[in-house]
């Protein structure tokens, strides 16, 4: 039995070596991963920054068209009311 004891507890090292090193390695850069999760949560990059921008200048292009429309349509509505050709609306 102990002829075979010897050598399995010699070879032990040699096979847990790399996981123990990994977890060794987990373990010490597991609060540099953490902060820096927690730091891409709590900023905005810039690819988002311009995602957002593109976003905002949209609706309000889309808003300001909506707008342009309604006061053609109300502007149509007067002229045909006071007796004239109502203006050509896009």
């Amino acid at each position: 039995m102990r002829k075979y004891l010897m050598p399995a507890i010699a070879v032990l090292p040699l096979l847990t070596g790399g996981c123990v090193a990994k977890t060794v390695w987990n373990v010490a850069t597991a609060p540099v991963r953490a902060t820096s999760q927690v730091v891409d949560w709590t900023t905005t990059s810039q690819e988002e920054a311009d995602r957002n921008y593109g976003r905002r200048v949209r609706e309000e292009e889309r808003q300001a068209g909506r707008d342009a429309r309604e006061a053609c349509e109300r502007a149509a509505q007067e002229d045909r009311r006071q007796g004239y050709r109502p203006r050509e609306c896009d």
